[in-house]
């Protein structure tokens, strides 16, 4: 993906991948970037807690509509987990609630433990977290001091690897987690040590990537404060954005003029997608279609087809 800006109407448009620093929640770092790009439609793909760190997409004026389809992709994960201490809040941020010798554990022993949790699966939601349950985030109960049942969610762990096992107390893993949006590296902690009978919180988490947007190429909220053109240099296009992440299909005038115009793929002349699928014409972006994971993904791009 090549860093090139794309002008628009109203401030500058398109997908800024930044490292987001600890310390701060996911909306702070919208406002910020909002400031440095003098516009006030900026959103992310995918909220990182105040303490964690790594990949935050924000998309910056139109794009705020692809938000949805961007966030869908496997997020990959470096995580610390401390084994022997349960918390309120699933990590060390939270007040402790219980501490277990962990002394005793192996490697071998939390490596045959992991393999339970590859794959699909049901996890319940820390109660510190972004999650709505009757209409309100589960982190502003948790403020008031309450607590409420909170229903399990399906989640998916492709990858979970571990990276270094530190023996003593607590004991210390870090692991490598690739998942599905949606899941819990938190709540992974938490019941990976029920699991192993010493209980277990995350000490710290960074994510390394949001499906194509890595790490390597997010740029820190601290470089674009200090330097003023950065933002304009380091902004995708829309069209390199949904290239990466999504799978894309060329048509033709006709169809884009179209598509243009609110026709689904079908009405269009184009086989229904099985899953979210960008339409591009003669490189620029007409329309995004197809299922999510909650709801159809249906943004018309373009008000016109290009001729």
């Amino acid at each position: 993906m090549s860093p090139r800006r794309r002008a628009a109407v109203g401030g500058p448009e398109g997908v800024l991948v930044v490292d987001k620093p600890a310390g701060m929640t996911s909306h702070d770092v919208v406002d910020r970037v909002r400031r440095l790009a003098g516009t006030g439609r900026v959103g992310h793909t995918g909220t990182l807690d105040p303490a964690a760190t790594g990949v935050l997409v924000c998309c910056l004026g139109r794009a705020t509509r692809l938000a949805a389809p961007l966030q869908a992709g496997t997020k990959l994960y470096a995580a610390v987990v401390h084994l022997g201490v349960t918390t309120d809040s699933d990590d060390l941020d939270g007040a402790v609630l219980t501490r277990t010798p962990a002394t005793h554990l192996e490697e071998a022993t939390v490596c045959g433990a992991l393999g339970a949790f590859r794959g699909e699966q049901l996890q319940v939601p820390p109660m510190v977290s972004a999650v709505r349950i009757g209409g309100r985030r589960l982190h502003e109960i948790a403020r008031e001091g309450g607590e409420v049942e909170r229903p399990a969610r399906r989640v998916r762990i492709d990858d979970l690897v571990l990276d270094r096992f530190t023996p003593g107390e607590p004991a210390e893993v870090s692991l490598l987690v690739g998942c599905s949006a949606g899941t819990f590296v938190r709540s992974l902690a938490r019941d990976l040590g029920a699991a192993l009978g010493t209980g277990g919180a995350l000490a710290s988490l960074r994510r390394l990537a949001n499906g194509p947007f890595l790490v390597e190429d997010a740029v820190p909220l601290a470089d674009l404060e200090a330097d003023p053109g950065l933002l304009a240099r380091r902004l995708l296009p829309v069209e390199d954005a949904v290239r990466a992440a999504l799978p894309v299909v060329e048509v033709d005038a006709d169809v884009a003029r179209r598509m243009a115009t609110g026709a689904t793929p079908d009405r269009a002349g184009l086989p229904a997608p099985g899953v979210v699928t960008a339409y591009l014409h003669a490189g620029s972006l007409v329309a995004v279609h197809g299922p999510g994971r909650d709801a159809p993904v249906r943004v018309v791009w373009a008000t016109s087809g290009a001729g």
